[in-house]
């Protein structure tokens, strides 16, 4: 296949994670291996260069055995380490450096990592200048110097177009006139000579790039007329990338505007027909926002329809407190007043209404001796994933090695997180087990999986986090949780919003699996069509992940780890 072709079929696998920079990263691949452009044999070839360096500097090449490089370049090529081609040098700082920095516009250009682009090839001009005198204890740059990243985030060339100092966090690298600027900086930039500086990095603390490691680098020279076509073919496909990358953000854009008019007008009449818009085939919301969605329309009463023959929410909350039980009314203690209206964050229905969280729930702390319980689930916050209630795998208390006292939990309670409340980690259990004391065991007295989708809901997590005024661990206490307005539809509704949910999260996963499945498609054909290019083995198949689940909380005994 040729590489026109691959960016011809572009479409193919434009959903691949990444697909322009694996995109770009090609064409550095093919450009180092001798295989973006067609070779000359009219070309003077590479060892002319090296017999021409020798001459200049007095230096002695020392050739390449064939297992000691990373691949087969053409004929006309030779491979040569880098400290062979440049002057490597280490920048330094003179110290107090702010004794030296100046506003003197005669001062020296003082090249900082801040002073580079993000994605950019030059350093064209400097934040700061430092005086003439702190020269003895840095390092010189001029126009047409490489200067390599030495810290922090190593390796990342470039060339600087300015005269000044460089600090310690910098390598200089002057090449010599045999060597097109351009090509060297493709080359520095490419995943093959990033790889290799990793390995070379050290460091307890902050990796650093040694100047000796670097001069170790083996490079792939090819004749100076072919590094000029290699540069003016990177040149021209790097370009015809950005186009691709500027038409896919133009894309998702317009697919941005469209999801969010679809979600707009799914809340303000969510129909069945409006829902259409919402899972159009020919753009995707993403999952993740149509179940907050789902979510902030079922408990805004937008869900399903009010039925007028239901028990208004009133009643039933009247009829609840009627039913408590002695233990139940000595734990709910004395009631909190109502929610004063202005902390309403919306109307509902009429039948509807609003009241605080300990009106329709029990925190049920009931913490024992772990050494009693020890093959018992034990489910810690970090069993739950965040914001859609899923449990994830857990184990025995006796795995945990669990040591200090636990709230015990039982089926049909829900489980909530009380630290880091903006993590809305809220699950139902139908099986019994050890909870973290992080963890609040809650009985709900309305439904409680309608209490649970409330719970995993925008307006429960505005409060809740509003609540919490803790800085270094953020938690909410009873107190506060108590505190939590609620809207409670009447009981029957709560039923029916809760089986309408179950009914559109499925429709989300199918979404979503979907949508993962397109993802992989095109990353295992981008992979297959890479490794065709290079020459390389495919590493294999990108597997579809599982869907995150509909946050539910389905009835279901978590799975062992």
């Amino acid at each position: 296949m040729k590489l026109e072709t691959f960016f011809e079929k572009f479409e193919m696998f434009a959903d691949a994670p990444n697909a322009v920079a694996k995109m770009r990263e090609l064409v550095l691949t093919l450009a180092a291996q001798g295989k973006l452009v067609d070779q000359n044999p009219e070309d003077e070839p590479a060892s002319k260069l090296i017999e021409q360096i020798e001459k200049q500097d007095s230096k002695t090449y020392q050739k390449f055995d064939k297992e000691s490089v990373p691949y087969q370049a053409p004929p006309s090529w030779i491979w040569v380490k880098l400290g062979f081609l440049a002057e490597i040098e280490r920048g330094g700082s003179p110290r107090p450096i702010k004794d030296y920095i100046t506003n003197d516009p005669e001062g020296l250009n003082w090249i900082k990592i801040g002073d580079t682009e993000k994605g950019g090839r030059y350093i064209t001009s400097t934040q700061e200048k430092i005086r003439k005198e702190g020269l003895k204890k840095t390092r010189r740059v001029y126009p047409g110097d490489f200067l390599l990243t030495n810290s922090m985030s190593f390796g990342r060339p470039y060339i600087t177009k300015i005269e000044g100092c460089i600090h310690d966090g910098w390598l200089r690298i002057h090449p010599p006139r045999q060597i097109t600027p351009e090509y060297l900086y493709h080359l520095l930039s490419s995943s093959s000579v990033y790889t290799f500086f990793c390995k070379s990095a050290a460091g307890a603390v902050v990796q650093n790039l040694n100047a000796d490691k670097v001069r170790e680098l083996p490079i792939p020279l090819p004749p100076h007329a072919e590094q000029k076509r290699i540069v003016a073919k990177v040149d021209e496909l790097m370009a015809l990338c950005d186009r691709l990358e500027g038409q896919q953000q133009e894309r998702e854009e317009k697919h941005k505007a469209l999801s969010r008019a679809s979600l707009a007008r799914f809340a303000d009449a969510p129909t069945p027909a409006n829902l259409q818009f919402v899972f159009h085939p020919s753009y995707t919301i993403s999952p993740p926002d149509l179940r907050k969605s789902i979510l902030t329309l079922a408990v805004q009463g937008k869900l399903v329809p009010q039925d007028p023959e239901d028990e208004p929410a009133e009643d039933l909350l009247a009829r609840l407190v009627r039913e408590l039980t002695p233990e139940q009314s000595r734990s709910q203690a004395a009631p909190l007043p109502l929610p004063p209206a202005e902390s309403f964050q919306y109307e509902v229905p009429e039948s509807w209404t609003w009241a605080r969280f300990r009106s329709v729930a029990i925190i049920a702390s009931n913490l024992v001796k772990p050494d009693e319980f020890l093959d018992f689930t034990h489910l810690a916050p970090d069993n739950i994933e965040k914001g859609n209630g899923v449990l994830l795998p857990c184990r025995t208390v006796r795995e945990d090695k669990v040591i200090s006292s636990n709230h015990r939990f039982y089926p049909g309670q829900i489980v909530y997180s009380k630290i880091r409340p903006n993590l809305a980690k809220v699950v139902v259990v139908d099986f019994e087990g050890l909870c973290s004391a992080d963890m609040y065991p809650i009985d709900a007295l309305i439904d409680t999986f309608y209490l649970q989708r409330y719970m995993l809901s925008e307006s429960f997590l505005v409060q809740a986090v509003k609540m919490d005024t803790r800085v270094a661990m953020p938690k909410i206490n009873q107190m506060e949780l108590n505190a939590i307005s609620v809207p409670i539809p009447p009981l029957a509704e709560q039923l029916r919003i809760v089986a309408k949910v179950e009914e559109l999260m499925k429709l989300v996963d199918a979404l979503e699996t979907q949508l993962a499945t397109s993802r992989a498609t095109a990353a295992n054909l981008l992979a297959a069509l890479v490794a065709e290019l290079t020459g390389t083995p495919n590493t294999g198949k990108v597997s579809v992940p599982a869907s995150t689940g509909t946050g539910t909380g389905r009835r279901g005994r978590p799975p062992k780890s």
